[in-house]
């Protein structure tokens, strides 16, 4: 867990310096401490003032302030914190990282410190690509700097490629994945989640009643046991979790395009609606009522997803767990789908309205596996996912 835990911020002289307030309002939401220090670029682009404001807490940013010199010294400030984030990381602050230099207050907090650092760059494409960039980086990461991007995209000045500074949420899920020693420390998990969107025409769709709510449970607990964890959600009701990273889709194929791409991973949890069936022909136009005329809808079968990672002779993950909203005869049809699909385990769960469990905030569930049914009492959607999160712990760490 992140709450408790404390930051130090180096914020460096980008354009990107912008989304370090957007940052340091989230991790604080996650209850940590943020103790911000800027560059002297970097208040080109964002004021002390600003940040001031939303870490509630001083602004360092000046090597020889006699002040602070008295009062916390960079040696102490550089020790105090459980993890150093330098975001952006420019290309100026790689150079002086990788040769050792110490010749302003961020530079030296980094030469001085014996905790861990995580590094965001951000940077022109090609100032990313240069030799004496990637000679950094390599440097930088053979002495055990912890990496978070960049990310491809468009580019304030108009280029494109590699450079972009990493969104908030993959920065966080790496902070949290370097502060985090459980169980699942150095495991990669894919979680699948919410319902998917079939169009019928630019303004229907075929969908179900799925929030959302039990994968997103179920990202979250597997996060806080120390996993890296890949989040494809369809268009759910319930907002992704922070500190992971969110790959998000609305029909069924392109959830397993995102599966697909996002393959080899330790555990694979299919806790996503995917529709059945999908339009075989979708309407470009809306299409219109017509007195005493039903429209002809033809339909086709969406991509198995789940059967596709359980029977992959390549990359198939060492768990897949596959889910089972059942109304009828829930025990059978699950274990029929078990052995069908062939994943190892099934979270069967009865969702006939009358049980309310479909959208809302509880769950229960019968956890399928080699011929056993372990029923599970109801209970919050959440305390089914911390549950199921630690029986795949036990699972990925088996000697």
């Amino acid at each position: 867990m992140l709450h408790g835990k404390s930051i130090l911020l180096i914020i460096g002289g980008g354009i990107a310096a912008f989304k370090s307030l957007e940052l340091i309002r989230r991790l604080r939401e996650e209850g940590m401490r943020v103790v911000p220090v800027l560059t002297k670029a970097a208040e080109k682009f964002v004021t002390p003032l600003s940040v001031s404001a939303l870490s509630a807490e001083k602004v360092y940013r000046d090597l020889f302030d006699l002040t602070d010199e008295a009062e916390m010294g960079h040696i102490e400030l550089s020790r105090a914190a459980d993890l150093i984030v330098v975001a952006p990381a420019t290309a100026d602050l790689l150079g002086k990282m990788a040769a050792g230099l110490a010749n302003d207050l961020a530079s030296t907090l980094l030469l001085a410190t014996d905790k861990s650092v995580l590094v965001a760059p951000s940077m022109n494409v090609r100032m990313w690509e240069h030799a004496a960039t990637q000679r950094n980086v390599e440097t930088l990461k053979s002495d055990g700097i912890l990496f978070v991007g960049p990310d491809e995209g468009a580019m304030a000045c108009g280029e494109f490629g590699l450079g972009r500074l990493s969104e908030t949420p993959d920065i966080i899920g790496a902070i949290r994945a370097a502060l985090t020693d459980g169980p699942l420390k150095d495991k990669q998990i894919l979680v699948t989640s919410g319902p998917t969107h079939e169009p019928i025409d630019p303004v229907r769709y075929i969908a179900n009643r799925s929030s959302g709510a039990q994968g997103t449970a179920i990202a979250s607990a597997l996060r806080d046991l120390g996993a890296e964890v890949i989040f494809v959600t369809g268009p759910a009701d319930t907002p992704p979790p922070l500190g992971v990273h969110v790959i998000k889709v609305e029909t069924a194929r392109e959830m397993k395009e995102a599966v697909d791409a996002a393959m080899p991973v330790d555990a694979a949890v299919f806790a996503a609606a995917v529709a059945d069936w999908r339009m075989a022909m979708p309407a470009t136009s809306k299409i219109k009522k017509k007195n005493g005329a039903l429209p002809e809808l033809s339909f086709a079968e969406n991509p198995d997803i789940l059967a596709g990672v359980s029977q992959s002779k390549k990359n198939r993950p060492k768990l897949v767990v596959g889910f089972a909203a059942e109304t009828d005869n829930v025990i059978e049809n699950a274990t029929s789908k078990l052995a069908r699909k062939g994943c190892d385990w099934i979270v069967a769960n009865d969702v006939r309205p009358e049980t309310g469990i479909m959208g809302g905030s509880e769950n229960a569930v019968t956890l399928i596996s080699n011929g056993s049914a372990d029923v599970w009492p109801r209970m919050g959607k959440t305390e089914v996912a911390r549950k199921l999160a630690e029986r795949i712990a036990k699972e990925l760490t088996k000697p």
